[in-house]
């Protein structure tokens, strides 16, 4: 463990942890753009310059390790005036086209607020780049709000690893871009939205979500997709789910989500959505069977449970257990599928169970 001072507190931190994660650890805030906890260090928008004791010029935090003794200082009239310089800078580069946004307040906008700059006074007067630039069915991109910081390419590589972003061109031409400038999904784009809950600007959105404001309330739930369990949380307004976004705190995937996790959720306010299981009405007790098949009828979980239990049996008796097959699903847990199989060879008797996910 390194000891060292930061704002006068003392702070103890494993070696090579950088200063931004160590005054975060000691609950000292230290804006910033361009980092995040889940990827690699970049030091590229130099918001979070620090003062450290008996050196020349402020340093980068988020790249600067701490070392034993350090003394640093996050806040004085000096850093705070480089911070409102360097927000100036960048949002000199900047332009919004004005459209809704369903992110809320930004982190760019945040930082803009917290030390006074007017980003319409300072922002470009036009915008350099087309809005909705690009045709992918679930990311909106606007370009215009792009600051350089990397942080789409960096989660696209470290967390999807698909490595669709990349920067070209140099100085005021360096520009952020899928694949050799192409298309999104050309650039072999999962349409995860990893970009999208990683940038801190707009620049990238969720097309679904984008005019429709901000949730009333946020529901943390487990995805209905697969077996993998990860966390979300489910975006409100007026009783409908609006957006889906990350939840960072989620044991099993943090940030992490994938194209039906987060944006596959209109299925849930769909019209002909399933919501109490349907039987043949013949099935029911005191039912006459009619010619045909009959007609679908609601019941109650119970009542339909003890028909397919009932029906099961009746076939395992009168063909023998190997009539039944199983088929498990991964969409069940990896207790569920176990349960499955128990259910298939010891309650039924037949060794006639498969899974979708072996083909």
């Amino acid at each position: 463990m390194i000891s060292l001072k930061i704002n006068g507190i003392p702070v103890e931190a494993p070696e090579g942890t950088t200063v931004l994660r160590a005054a975060e650890q000691a609950g000292i805030e230290i804006p910033t753009l361009c980092d995040h906890r889940d990827l690699t260090p970049y030091g590229g928008c130099r918001l979070c310059v620090v003062d450290v004791k008996g050196w020349r010029f402020p340093m980068a935090s988020c790249t600067l390790p701490v070392a034993p003794d350090m003394e640093v200082t996050t806040e004085s009239p000096a850093l705070v005036e480089s911070r409102r310089t360097i927000l100036e800078l960048i949002l000199s580069n900047y332009y919004d086209a004005g459209y809704e946004d369903s992110l809320g307040e930004t982190q760019l906008m945040r930082w803009a607020k917290r030390y006074g700059v007017d980003p319409a006074k300072v922002m470009l007067k036009k915008p350099r780049f087309a809005v909705n630039s690009d045709p992918n069915p679930f990311i909106w991109v606007d370009m215009n709000k792009c600051i350089l910081c990397t942080r789409c390419i960096r989660a696209c590589a470290e967390i999807q690893g698909r490595f669709v972003w990349s920067l070209v061109e140099r100085g005021f031409d360096t520009r952020v871009v899928a694949g050799a400038d192409t298309d999104m999904l050309d650039a072999r784009c999962e349409s995860c939205g990893a970009c999208v809950a990683y940038c801190p600007t707009g620049a990238l959105n969720n097309k679904m979500s984008l005019s429709l404001g901000l949730p009333d309330k946020v529901v943390t739930t487990t995805c209905t997709y697969c077996g993998v369990g990860c966390q979300l949380d489910l975006n409100v307004k007026d009783g409908h789910v609006v957006r889906v976004t990350s939840n960072p705190n989620a044991p099993v995937n943090g940030m992490h989500l994938c194209v039906k996790g987060r944006y596959g959720y209109d299925f849930i306010h769909h019209a002909e959505r399933l919501t109490k299981p349907l039987v043949r009405q013949y099935l029911l007790e005191g039912t006459p069977r009619p010619k045909g098949r009959g007609e679908w009828v609601e019941v109650d979980w119970d009542t339909a449970l003890d028909i397919a239990a009932r029906k099961l049996a009746g076939t395992r008796d009168a063909y023998g257990a190997d009539s039944v097959g199983v088929l498990a699903s991964a969409k069940c847990l990896n207790e569920e599928n176990y349960l499955m199989n128990k259910f298939a060879r010891q309650v039924i008797g037949t060794n006639n169970i498969d899974h979708c996910a072996r083909l």
